[in-house]
């Protein structure tokens, strides 16, 4: 029995990755939304919304900030264009913020 404790703990934790919240599934139910800025934002504010929120905005800058310098461009307005694009391609349903700051659903 006592080899069978940390054989579960072990299974779980390998397990926990795939519980995690995905982008899509946190667009899909509303809780981030795509905005201009060419970053994601949280619409909730749980725990595991904005972990992912971190997560995402991290990954784009590091992407931003390469494309940015293979280019010789600002790496504020590669985002901008990203964020334009991601915003345009947002599937019905899912939400984006607008100029003027607020949510809409496409």
């Amino acid at each position: 029995m006592k080899k069978f404790i940390p054989l579960m703990i072990l299974t779980l934790g390998l397990c926990a990755p795939a519980l995690a919240l995905t982008l899509n599934e946190a667009r899909s139910a509303g809780r981030v939304g795509e905005t201009l800025s060419g970053y994601i934002a949280p619409r909730s504010q749980d725990r595991e919304t904005l972990a992912l929120v971190e997560q995402i905005n991290k990954a784009r800058t590091d992407s931003y900030q390469k494309l940015a310098d293979s280019n010789n461009l600002p790496v504020d307005e590669v985002a901008k264009m990203a964020g334009t694009k991601l915003v345009s391609r947002a599937n019905p349903g899912e939400y984006v913020q607008g100029i003027n700051g607020k949510w809409m659903q496409k």
